[in-house]
């Protein structure tokens, strides 16, 4: 895997920047447009969650290209305060904000894999990947 390209978030602007280049990205790849739409709705959260939550941070994407599979991953890390309860943010309508609620319960379904870890004061970092069929 090697990493294909970075965004940084620190203003609102900055999501639309993460999620445009994420949309290209997948495109090139071969994603449908369904799948594209998937990956971009699911960038626009992670984005919003780290410019909301964070203040700043970014959101890397890497190009998975194996013998048995190709995919797009997606990391999104902050250096901000962490999230206290993982379980809490991950259940289905749970929102600190005046958002939607779909929130990373909606990034873990748009994808075909996730993962969360994150310490308090130290920052979160989200991996989502997104398989091509």
């Amino acid at each position: 895997m090697a990493l294909q390209s970075c965004v940084n978030i620190k203003k609102e602007w900055d999501i639309v920047g993460a999620r445009q280049m994420g949309r290209d990205i997948a495109r090139e790849m071969g994603f449908g447009t369904v799948d594209q739409a998937r990956i971009a709705t699911a960038i626009s959260e992670l984005a919003r969650n780290i410019y909301l939550y964070a203040g700043s941070g970014k959101v890397c994407f890497e190009k998975i290209d194996t013998i048995e599979k190709r995919g797009m991953c997606m990391i999104a890390t902050d250096a901000g305060p962490g999230i206290v309860d993982i379980g809490q943010v991950m259940e289905d309508g749970f929102t600190t904000s005046s958002g939607l609620g779909a929130g990373l319960p909606g990034v873990r379904r748009l994808m075909d894999e996730f993962d969360i870890k994150s310490a308090k004061n130290v920052g979160t970092e989200i991996k989502a990947i997104k398989w091509l069929r």
